[in-house]
């Protein structure tokens, strides 16, 4: 299940084309599938027996009256748009839902979404729609039967995204499909022979070995440079040793 929280709106009608998908229509009769769940008061408005023959419009009625019972309710930034719409689609490899199944994820999302709060008489009103197939779109008004504005929780996709997987798990959406990983094979220790082997290869490489840059600081010396050595032996040193040669110094005269 994927949720998707929708911009809000001034009235229900858009949001129940867009589950519906064409425009809401001025009559016929919606089936009595369509509409999948809602609000506890909606008893108060008609009989259970005359429900599947409300129209789409009939269904909106009930969720636009807050809004003109209240004109002067609106959020704590002033906002007037009081439609709350969520879509969740289920993914393409998973199952087709039942009617109930449909019935208990919107129950479950409404409460994740905080616009229904068990055993609360006064809060938001709210329809389940499921029309198209893989989709279950649900609408709310953010105005209150009390007449108080409803704030939904902080991180409130979050809470709907949770509660998503919670869904998927309980009615075994999208199964977990495990692949064996692939073992690691196993490298031998290497032995200390091969380790002499490597050091001794690394000391001897022509490139960037040990060896290899010595000859290039020789290379490199300017030519017709003396040693300390050659120095040393002009001045009458012996080769091989390591000091200069004393210096004399000429006898006082008589």
């Amino acid at each position: 299940m994927i949720p998707r929280i929708n911009p809000r709106t001034h009235g229900p009608y858009e949001p129940l084309g867009e589950a519906l998908g064409r425009s809401v229509p001025i009559g016929g009769g919606l089936p009595e599938e369509t509409v999948v769940a809602y609000w506890p008061g909606l008893g108060s408005y008609t009989l259970d027996d005359e429900q599947a023959m409300w129209t789409a419009a009939q269904w909106a009625e009930p969720l636009e009256d807050p809004l003109l019972e209240q004109p002067f309710v609106a959020s704590p930034q002033g906002d007037r748009r009081a439609i709350f719409h969520l879509d969740v689609r289920l993914r393409p490899d998973d199952r087709e839902l039942s009617g109930p199944e449909w019935a208990e994820a919107a129950h479950r999302l409404a409460r994740a979404a905080g616009i229904e709060v068990p055993g609360e008489a006064n809060g938001c009103r709210w329809i389940a729609v499921q029309a198209q197939p893989g989709r279950l779109d649900l609408i709310a008004n953010l105005i209150r039967l009390d007449g108080s504005w409803h704030t939904q929780p902080a991180e409130v996709l979050r809470h709907l995204s949770a509660e998503a997987r919670r869904i998927e798990q309980d009615l075994h959406l999208v199964p977990v499909r495990s692949t064996p990983r692939p073992q690691a094979v196993a490298r031998p220790a290497p032995t200390a022979a091969t380790q002499l082997t490597v050091i001794l290869a690394q000391l001897a490489d022509e490139q960037t070995g040990p060896l290899a840059i010595v000859r290039g600081r020789r290379a490199h010396r300017p030519p017709g440079r003396p040693t300390a050595q050659s120095r040393w032996c002009r001045h009458g040193a012996s080769p091989g040793t390591d000091r200069p040669p004393p210096v004399r110094r000429p006898a006082r005269p008589g």
